[in-house]
């Protein structure tokens, strides 16, 4: 799952939201180094609304303007909560080769 995606969907986790919402959300979530321009922002949530990970909630209009708030479906939770579970898996093996690192650096055994 690229990071955008990833990124996307966790913003979708806690709450619905519309689509300025989660470019904000998806900075927050990355200490800003994520920050999602409006076509990758939209393109994104087009094809997760193609893929059924996430849906149109409602639509309402602000100012004149039609918004579309969205919200994962149960596929988009199960994909967040496998890759979730991926990434986990892969951040305990880095900490565990880093670990040795460490150690053989220190003076240890490899």
């Amino acid at each position: 799952m690229q990071e955008p995606t990833f990124l996307l969907l966790t913003a979708l986790a806690d709450q619905p939201r519309h689509g300025y919402a989660l470019g904000d959300e998806v900075a927050a979530i990355s200490d800003g180094r994520v920050r999602l321009g409006a076509g990758s922002l939209y393109g994104t949530l087009d094809r997760l609304l193609a893929e059924g990970l996430i849906r149109v909630e409602r639509e309402e209009t602000v100012d004149g303007r039609p918004r579309r708030v969205f919200a994962l479906t149960p596929t988009g939770t199960q994909a967040l909560t496998d890759e979730s579970r991926r990434l986990r898996a892969a951040l305990r093996e880095a900490d565990r080769r880093l670990a040795i690192t460490r150690n053989r650096l220190a003076g240890g055994p490899a």
